[in-house]
């Protein structure tokens, strides 16, 4: 039902909300818009009007009323659409290419977003979505916490949100938290780009097949497609406005009309701002400055100089949030955002080949395998486009042309002062038409008679973006939903009950789905320093179990929510369980603390939770709490560890030092092995790190668990169920499956292993024992001692 509700109803109602919101500005301007970018445009309405009522606080929360009664007025000022007839075609080039984007999640069977591991990004986008759609940009009275704090690092600075608002409004609408209708959104947008497109090359395509051929492949451009395997809503938002800008521009200089013609494209340059801030301006000058020659060209001075300033006016009017906002933007976002350091998650600078959208490996920060191949694929895509181009001068196709001049000059400005990070940024965004120029001239050609030569032009732009993708596709990294389905109902559960501490690194979690109990990371964004034992912080993507951490700094935490492990320390006696899933716990204290905890002594080491404490430690708690006082302690078996590196394994496999006990698989393969239990009884079986193919586990031939998609940030343990066992030998067969059709199955290995055996976790009773018997617990395995005071 959740696929069913974000795949389908929530791109429903925003492409219904965009068709009326399409029609009102039809209506405002009267200026007829071609069919297919009644929608498209309407997106844009929607981005303006929100933009404006979370301006303040007092406003946010009607953001969604005002879009629907835009889109009704809209729909009652039209009725029966004037007769127009809905383009089949121009809806099945939009309904392929969202499909096209939304293969990777949806092959996948579960509700969720791409990128998850490469670039946490998503997750502030996240956190931006749910604030300011209730709040706007104000911060008044949020607690200090890792949400908190990712969010007082970019809205003050006027960080631009226009990409996030129609996001926000339909997740408002069909009632799914915005992570699971983050990856819809990011296909609705590319569906949009598709709608502009088809507008565009109308003029210059007479067969309706051969639009949709070419709108199909060339919004999916390769680094534009892997952007949004990345949570590249920005550089999606931007690619569908600039197309949606050249249609418009183009519109404007046929039809002559008064001041408020120019209505659609003030609103498309006022969406653009909201969603660049001022880097809107950088694409929009390489639009507007062309249309303003050829307004003259084709007209007049005077009409012109109108015409400039009725936009102006219109568009000023309509940027107001934008134009706010920029200027405290820029200041902080200035440096970085033109160092040539700044790499953020890249490896290098990438290749201004990029911006051609053919570029076929599965991480597109990486060179292709087969550089002749691609380099080929390149030069038959240049000339196709340099066709292209002549043949839409020759047919005054301002559509395309505008478009291309907006998408590559743009580009190339952005490229002049802008750091690496950015740079890529402005390729994604651009590369689109550069494919779509090509296209059209490959497609004109084959309408000019010359079949063979355009099929082969044809065959090489489609097959190397396309080939490009299902590299991409191949290589994607999903984010588990099951694991972020708990997060979400543990949010719901504690909402109010902070603050909370989170040990393990999961920006998700911290920043979204646990919002409401002000949540901290302990390798997060934060407001407090967490210290471990040695008093350092942790650094990001760091993790450490809850022993590491000095027991001062995790007692400011009302609440725990910790990854479950067969390894992990029970959280100090204080507090008790009040909820367990398969991937996390919940621990609580009281509020105020009844008990104090005078001293600690933790135990046991990375993979064996429990140790024998020096009767010298006991005997300085028991001095510690006097006569009358006590102490707390945990009593906890050991559990059977399988070091992966050490059982026979396929060739290929390679010990990863980087985790103890752990192999990294490359390619499928099995392992067998005899684990040998001291105890009969029911025991967890868990693995250490991240898997993307077909996990399985046998134990004495029978199947335990097949699990796929399990990534985490570090070497967490992932559980693969429980099976009651006799004392003695058994088998143990792990089979790490082939690559298969599923989406990421063909990324890099991650560590895997060990394999661990236990018949319990941190959920351990807590014994107490008095002071003078504390030399009792000398020599037995405990998970720790600790001094009680009263």
């Amino acid at each position: 039902m959740t696929l069913l509700v974000c795949w389908i109803l929530f791109p429903l109602a925003l492409a219904v909300l965009g068709l009326g919101c399409g029609l009102l500005l039809e209506a405002a301007s009267a200026v007829r818009l071609p069919t297919s970018l009644l929608p498209a445009a309407g997106l844009a309405v929607m981005v303006v009007a929100v933009s404006f009522t979370t301006m303040a606080d007092a406003t946010a929360e009607f953001s969604i009323p005002v879009v629907i009664a835009l889109a009704v007025t809209g729909f009652l000022l039209s009725p029966r659409w004037r007769g127009r007839e809905l383009d089949r075609w121009a809806v099945a080039a939009a309904l392929a290419v969202f499909a096209a984007f939304a293969a990777p999640v949806v092959i996948s069977g579960a509700a969720g977003f791409a990128g998850y591991i490469t670039l946490d990004d998503t997750a502030t986008w996240l956190a931006i979505t749910d604030h300011v759609m209730e709040h706007g940009r104000n911060l008044h009275g949020l607690a200090p916490s890792s949400y908190e704090a990712t969010l007082a690092f970019n809205l003050p600075s006027g960080y631009p949100i226009g990409a996030f608002l129609p996001l926000g409004v339909g997740r408002g609408l069909v009632g799914q938290d915005a992570a699971w209708v983050f990856q819809p959104y990011l296909a609705f947008l590319a569906a949009m780009l598709a709608l502009a497109f088809y507008a565009l090359v109308t003029p210059l395509v007479k067969s309706p097949w051969l639009r949709v051929l070419a709108v199909f492949v060339a919004s999916q451009a390769a680094l534009l497609f892997a952007y949004s395997l990345w949570g590249g809503a920005k550089e999606l938002a931007a690619a569908w406005l600039l197309a949606l800008l050249a249609a418009l521009a183009a519109q404007a200089l046929r039809e002559s009309g008064p001041p408020r013609s120019l209505l659609p494209l003030a609103v498309g340059s006022a969406a653009t701002l909201s969603v660049l801030s001022f880097g809107g301006a950088i694409w929009l000058a390489p639009l507007l400055l062309p249309t303003l020659a050829l307004f003259i060209y084709l007209r007049e001075w005077a009409a012109a100089a109108r015409a400039a300033l009725a936009f102006s006016v219109l568009a000023a009017a309509l940027a107001i949030p934008s134009l706010v906002t920029a200027k405290t933007f820029l200041r902080p976002a200035a440096g970085t955002l033109t160092s040539g350091s700044d790499l953020g998650n890249l490896i290098e600078p990438l290749s201004s080949l990029q911006l051609f959208g053919i570029w076929p490996v599965g991480d597109f920060r990486l060179r292709p395998d087969n550089m002749d191949a691609t380099y080929l694929l390149i030069l038959a895509l240049v000339a196709a486009a340099a066709v292209g181009l002549v043949w839409a001068w020759s047919r005054r196709g301002w559509e395309l042309m505008l478009y291309f001049v907006t998408a590559t000059v743009g580009c190339l400005l952005v490229m002049g002062f802008g750091s690496p990070w950015l740079d890529a940024k402005a390729l994604a965004t651009a590369s689109p038409a550069l494919v779509l120029a090509g296209l059209v001239g490959a497609i004109g050609v084959f309408e000019r008679g010359r079949r063979a030569l355009a099929s082969v032009l044809i065959a090489a732009i489609a097959g190397g973006v396309l080939w490009s993708n299902a590299l991409a596709y191949s290589d994607v990294n999903l984010a588990p939903h099951g694991r972020f389905s708990e997060l979400e109902q543990i949010g719901n559960q504690i909402a109010g009950e902070g603050p909370t501490l989170m040990t393990d690194y999961e920006p998700y979690g911290a920043r979204h789905f646990l919002r409401r109990a002000d949540p901290e990371g302990a390798s997060e964004l934060r407001r407090r320093v967490i210290p471990l034992r040695d008093g350092r912080p942790l650094e990001k993507i760091e993790f450490a179990d809850i022993d590491e951490f000095r027991t001062d700094g995790v007692l400011l935490y009302r609440t725990l929510v910790l990854r479950r492990s067969p390894v992990a320390s029970r959280p100090p006696s204080v507090y008790r369980l009040v909820s367990q899933r398969r991937y996390y716990e919940v621990w609580q204290r009281p509020e105020p603390p009844a008990t104090g905890i005078l001293d600690r002594v933790p135990l046991g080491g990375a993979l064996n939770p429990a140790g024998k404490p020096r009767c010298a430690d006991v005997s300085r708690l028991a001095h510690l709490v006097g006569t009358d006082g006590k102490l707390a302690y945990v009593r906890r078996p050991h559990p059977i560890v399988l070091d992966l590196a050490q059982t026979a394994h396929p060739p290929s496999w390679v010990a990863a030092p980087e985790q103890p006990g752990g192999i990294s698989p490359l390619g499928s393969g099995t392992i067998d092995a005899v684990v040998t239990v001291p105890t009969a009884g029911r025991y967890g079986i868990w693995i250490q790190g991240s898997f993307r193919r077909e996990l399985e586990l046998s134990v004495d031939g029978r199947r335990v668990a097949s699990e796929r998609n399990e990534l985490s940030h570090g070497s967490q343990f992932v559980s693969l169920g429980s099976v009651e066992l006799t004392a003695g030998a058994h088998e143990v067969r792990l089979s790490y499956g082939g690559d298969g059709l599923r989406p990421g199955s063909d990324g890099p290995p991650l560590p895997l292993g060990p394999l661990v055996l236990s018949t319990a976790t941190a959920d351990r009773p807590v014994e107490y024992l008095p002071s003078a018997k504390a030399g009792a617990l000398c020599g037995q395995r405990l998970d720790w001692i600790e001094a009680l005071g009263s």
